[in-house]
């Protein structure tokens, strides 16, 4: 898991490297957008500060995917204006967070992202459910359900590691990108939704107490 860390304060960069390779990763740093647009370095995921000393952030972003670059990009900015939040996913940004910020954040959405952005299989399917990535259709034995954006992402991180326990964490880092306001208890409301969706279907989901949740055939 490599990461291009793109910040021109050094302080801030020495600790986010720390804590990063303190998670297994690998880190090159750069500090300007001059440098970060000729690296080779092959990153996982970019972090790049908007903020920087010659070329921005959004610059930066805009000739990457002007030239073809589908890294994914986190964005780092002091800016929290719903416009520049904006402007920032236009340009090709997966994600964003703003300063000040919690480090367990950054390395759970940075987690994430690489999570997305890896090859994922046509169609997930267990029992009688399936999730079809291409059309983004779930099917009950060939009966379509209708899932709302955050109920598809739990469900596919559920199928994704079906027969094994997940954390209620590890859902919420699932989904973090898609809103800052999901939490345990989130979690226990959309998983006793998608358990009313899939009822007939096979498919239980179990809760193991103390540990999280687990998907599996069920003999109904």
């Amino acid at each position: 898991m490599n990461v291009l860390l793109v910040e021109d304060d050094p302080v801030l960069t020495d600790g986010l490297s720390r804590v990063l390779n303190s998670h297994g990763f690998t880190v090159h740093t750069v500090n300007n957008g001059t440098d970060a647009l000729s690296q080779r370095f092959n990153a996982s995921v970019l972090v790049l500060d908007i903020g920087l000393p010659d070329i921005d952030g959004f610059e930066v972003l805009r000739r990457m995917r002007a030239a073809g670059n589908n890294t994914p990009v986190l964005l780092l900015t002091a800016r929290d204006t719903i416009p520049d939040r904006v402007h920032g996913l236009e340009l090709g940004a997966d994600d964003y967070l703003v300063k000040p910020f919690a480090t367990p954040e950054l390395v759970a959405r940075i987690k994430a992202l690489i999570r997305r952005s890896a090859p994922q299989p046509a169609q997930l399917l267990v029992g009688g459910l399936s999730l079809d990535n291409a059309t983004k259709r779930a099917d009950i034995n060939g009966r379509r359900i209708e899932l709302s954006l955050r109920e598809w992402t739990v469900l596919e991180y559920l199928m994704q590691h079906a027969s094994r326990v997940v954390s209620k964490q590890q859902i919420i880092d699932a989904v973090l990108p898609w809103g800052e306001d999901f939490t345990i208890n989130a979690v226990e409301v959309y998983v006793s939704r998608i358990r009313l969706k899939i009822a007939d279907s096979g498919v239980a989901i179990r809760t193991i107490r103390g540990f999280g949740y687990m998907l599996e055939k069920s003999d109904n």
